[in-house]
This record gives structure tokens, C-alpha cells and sequence, in this order.
């Protein structure tokens, strides 16, 4: 099964994962192939999922092309379609459009502002910016 993507100026574009799918993903990323018995298993328990609501999210995520499946005898084993750092990439891209018009300086001065920046993290930014100069 091949990712569904749509082709926008300048790129391409998958399908948006919803909050409870990402959780699934999140799942999926850390450990494939899977069933949907050991995907429930290993999303936190917290969120009270049945197998039944898992199968739900499955199914909703093949359907967006994001997840691919084999037959296992009478059990399918589930794999992403993508990888995480290619979504995480297409969503950090698409915040920073929405937000801050494609610049990420406004966003980080905005992290600054609201004290969203421990000093550990103000150091990886730095060291990251020398590393770029360079």
C-alpha cells in the first residue's frame, strides 16, 4: 500500500493524522510490524481504548494511505506507510506556514516570550545555530 499524498506547489502533502491516530502512530513507529492486539496493548492506558477503538483507528489510518498491512494467517500485522521524522517534518513545516508565515525566528521568539525555553534547551538551539555557520 502506498501513502496517499496530494501534490501542492512546492511539495507534497499527506493526510493529516488526528490527535487519538497519533497516538496509534506513535505506537507503530516505536515497534512494527504489529496486530491490533499488541497496538492496544502498548497505547497508554490512560486512554481507556478498547481493541475495538483501536481497530477503529487502524482502519481510519489505512484507509489515509498512512499505515500499511499484510495477512498473518487470520491476523493482519500493521506497519507505517511513513516515517515519523517525514510527518513531523510536513507538520513543523505547515505550523510555521499557518503561524509565524514560513519564519521560524518568530516562532522561537514566541517560545522565548511565554518561558517556553529551559536554558538546556536555549544551549541545543545555540550549539545547533554554530553548527550551521559552520
Amino acid at each position: 500500500m502506498t501513502t496517499r499524498v496530494v501534490h501542492i506547489e512546492g511539495g507534497w502533502d499527506l493526510e493529516r493524522i488526528g490527535e487519538a491516530e497519533y497516538a496509534v502512530m506513535e505506537v507503530l513507529w516505536q515497534e512494527a510490524p504489529l496486530t491490533a492486539a499488541e497496538v492496544a496493548e502498548r497505547v497508554p492506558a490512560a486512554r481507556g481504548w478498547s481493541i475495538r477503538t483501536v481497530k477503529t483507528m487502524l482502519g481510519r489510518l489505512l484507509a489515509k494511505g498512512i499505515l500499511s498491512h499484510q495477512e498473518d494467517g487470520r491476523r493482519y500485522l500493521y506497519r507505517p506507510a511513513i516515517a515519523r521524522a517525514d510527518y513531523v517534518a510536513q507538520e513543523s513545516g505547515k505550523l510555521i506556514d499557518r503561524m509565524f508565515g514560513g519564519k521560524v525566528t518568530p516562532l522561537v521568539a514566541q517560545l522565548a516570550e511565554r518561558d517556553r525555553l529551559s536554558p538546556a534547551d536555549i544551549a541545543e538551539i545555540e550549539a545547533l545555530l554554530k553548527a550551521l555557520k559552520q
